[in-house]
């Protein structure tokens, strides 16, 4: 199946949105031969055409003509549908294929997948991401990988071009059970940082004066800093992941607590964050803009 380029693998990829634009930019600058699916967004796929990429026409195009296969779709059910499909990867797999899900997803069905693609001769290796679409544009993004140690030493290279940071949690679903974790942590300080300004603005401090104490102090960490570059420096993009993807990833992480018998009295409220924000047609908008909707919620004027 390899293009004979100086790599040895040829990749497909599919799911070109914020991030996978990005990853995909990488792989091609980095010497693999690509082929890439179009979605939504034709300029990403025009973008990377025009850096030497192919354009597939269909699943079973990918499937046929790589011997890698990345994708970075919204959830579990896009994962399933795109690999276990009647047209899917496996239906249209040659022994040997390796497919990495870079998406956020189920654990459950990520390891329901292994296992159907074990029986095809396939590898199925979990590496979902941390950090945002700037860092898969620059090539370095966090990436946690469940995988075998052999197969993981394989993908190693690939999922290189993407990362600054590669992690090797465990075998297959480690990854994402990882990422959701992390997700967890990251969406429940955002969930925090929201009511926190609320009480502020309704007690006399002001946001600036806020972030003027936590900026630089040990409450401080990047992603505070890429929520307030909303909040205070009114960059809409600061920090660009979607409320309903948010809502998706807790509900997952709550549904492996409560698979796993644990009690889930943080996770249950920082889920219904988010389920309150996207169930009041706020889905669209991105993460920190929970800080605007916990505060028009409790009356406060909107920022300008």
């Amino acid at each position: 199946m390899s293009a004979g380029n100086g790599k040895g693998e040829t990749v497909g990829f599919i799911g070109l949105g914020y991030m996978g634009h990005g990853m995909a930019k990488n792989i091609v600058e980095k010497g693999y031969a690509l082929h890439a699916l179009a979605n939504r967004r034709r300029e990403a796929i025009e973008d990377l055409v025009g850096r030497g990429a192919v354009e597939a026409a269909s699943v079973a195009e990918i499937a046929g003509a790589c011997d890698v296969v990345v994708l970075c779709l919204p959830g579990s059910p896009e994962v399933e549908a795109v690999v276990a499909g009647p047209d899917g990867l496996l239906a249209n797999a040659r022994p040997g294929l390796v497919i990495i899900d870079t998406s956020t997803a189920n654990p459950v069905s990520t390891r329901r997948l292994y296992d159907l693609a074990a029986e095809k001769g396939v590898a199925f290796v979990d590496a979902p991401l941390g950090r945002t679409p700037k860092e898969a544009w620059a090539g370095e993004l966090d990436s946690m990988v469940g995988a075998e140690p052999d197969v993981f030493e394989r993908v190693k290279p690939i999922v290189g071009t993407w990362s600054g940071r590669i992690i090797h949690t465990g075998g297959p679903g480690a990854g994402h059970t990882m990422k959701l974790l992390n997700n967890f942590l990251s969406l429940g300080y955002a969930a925090l940082y929201a009511e926190a300004l609320a009480i502020g603005e309704k007690a006399g401090v002001s946001a600036e004066t806020f972030h003027g104490v936590i900026a630089g102090g040990r409450m401080d960490c990047g992603f505070y800093q890429t929520f307030m570059g909303y909040v205070v420096g009114r960059d809409p993009e600061a920090h660009k992941f979607s409320i309903r993807n948010a809502h998706k990833d807790m509900r997952y992480l709550v549904g492996m607590a409560n698979e796993a018998g644990v009690a889930s009295h943080v996770s249950s409220a920082v889920k219904n964050s988010y389920a309150t924000a996207d169930g009041i047609g706020r889905g669209g908008d991105f993460v920190p803009f929970l800080a605007d909707i916990v505060a028009e919620q409790n009356g406060l004027p909107k920022r300008s």
